[in-house]
C-alpha cells in the first residue's frame, strides 16, 4: 500500500528505516500534475532500486517575479491515483511551510552552470533548485534519483551538485518523453491554448531542422541561430527566449557544431491565460551516448 508522507522527518525517518534493512531506496522529484513522462521516471526509477519515492513540490524559491508559480497546474488526487498504479512506495508531499521553516536562511548555489541559458532569464530559478534538491535528497536519503533530460540544464546543475558536496547518490537522466507530435511532455502544457498547438510545435520542429542543416554541412551556430529564430517567429504567438548552441558538459556557448553540442531551447507561447514558458533540447549531431 502506498504512504503518504508530508513531514519531513517522518520521511527521513522511514528512509533510514529500510536501509537499516538492507533495502535501496530510490527518488523522482517532482512538481506534480503528472504526465507520462513523469510516470516514465517512475518505472526508470522503480527498476533500479527496492523502494521508491516520488516527491510532490511545487517549490516556491525556484520562481522568480512576474512568473506563473500561482498559475502553476496543480491536481493532488489526480497525482496520488496516477503514483497508484505505479510502483510508487511513498509519495513525500510535504507543505512550503514544512520545507522552509521560520527563520530558514541558507541557499545553495552551482554558480557557472547556472549563468547559461535558463539562468540569464531566470536569474533566482537555479538557486532555488539546487537548494530544494539538496534538500530532498538529505531527506529522502536515496541510493539513486531519476531526472529528465528535457530539463537539461537542471540535469547538469544537479549531477554538479551531488559530485561538489560528495553526495552519496547515483543520478541517472532519463530522455526527453514526447507527445506523438513530438512536443515534449511538460505540466505546463496543460496551459496551452489548443488552438495554439502549433506554435508550441516551433521548439521540436526547429531542433528537428537544426539537425539536418547540421547533417548537410551547416555546422555554424550563428548562421543557424538566426535560421532557428526566424522559423519559430512563423509561428503566431512565439516569442523567443533563447535559442543557444551550448557544449553539454560545461553548458558555454559555442561557434561550430560538434558532436558534444546540446541545441537547448526556450520559447514563449501565448497560452490560456497568458504566456507558457516552454522549453526543449536535443544533440544536434549524431552520437554514442553514454
Amino acid at each position: 500500500m502506498m504512504q503518504v508522507i508530508h513531514h519531513p522527518q517522518e520521511m527521513q525517518a522511514w528512509s533510514r528505516a529500510q536501509t537499516r534493512s538492507g533495502a535501496t531506496v530510490g527518488l523522482v522529484p517532482t512538481m506534480g500534475f503528472f504526465h507520462e513522462g513523469h510516470l516514465s521516471l517512475m518505472r526508470t526509477a522503480a527498476s533500479l532500486c527496492d523502494f521508491l519515492v516520488v516527491s510532490l513540490f511545487v517549490n516556491p524559491t525556484q520562481f522568480g517575479p512576474n512568473e506563473d508559480l500561482d498559475r502553476y497546474p496543480r491536481d493532488f488526487e489526480r497525482d496520488i491515483q496516477l503514483a497508484e498504479k505505479e510502483q510508487v512506495a511513498v509519495v513525500f508531499a510535504p507543505t512550503p511551510e514544512l520545507m522552509y521553516p521560520k527563520g530558514f536562511q541558507t541557499e545553495v548555489q552551482v554558480r557557472q552552470l547556472a549563468a547559461h541559458l535558463c539562468g540569464k532569464s531566470r536569474p533566482v530559478h537555479f538557486a532555488g533548485v539546487a537548494t530544494v534538491v539538496s534538500k530532498l535528497l538529505n531527506i529522502v536519503q536515496p541510493d539513486v534519483a531519476v531526472f529528465g533530460e528535457k530539463d537539461f540544464q537542471q540535469l547538469a546543475i544537479v549531477r554538479r551538485l551531488v559530485a561538489d558536496l560528495n553526495l552519496p547518490v547515483r543520478i541517472v537522466g532519463h530522455p526527453t518523453v514526447r507527445e506523438k507530435d513530438g512536443l515534449a511532455m511538460s505540466s505546463r502544457n496543460a496551459n496551452l491554448d489548443p488552438a495554439n498547438r502549433a506554435a508550441a510545435l516551433s521548439l521540436f520542429t526547429a531542433l528537428q531542422l537544426a539537425q539536418a542543416q547540421a547533417g548537410q554541412g551547416q555546422l555554424s551556430t550563428a548562421a543557424l541561430t538566426v535560421l532557428l529564430e526566424k522559423h519559430i517567429h512563423s509561428f503566431a504567438g512565439t516569442t523567443v527566449d533563447y535559442v543557444s548552441f551550448v557544449n553539454s558538459e560545461t553548458l558555454e556557448p559555442i561557434e561550430v557544431v560538434d558532436e558534444w553540442t546540446v541545441l537547448a531551447l526556450a520559447v514563449f507561447v501565448e497560452g490560456k491565460a497568458g504566456k507558457v514558458r516552454l522549453i526543449d533540447n536535443g544533440f544536434v549531431l549524431p552520437r554514442q551516448r553514454g
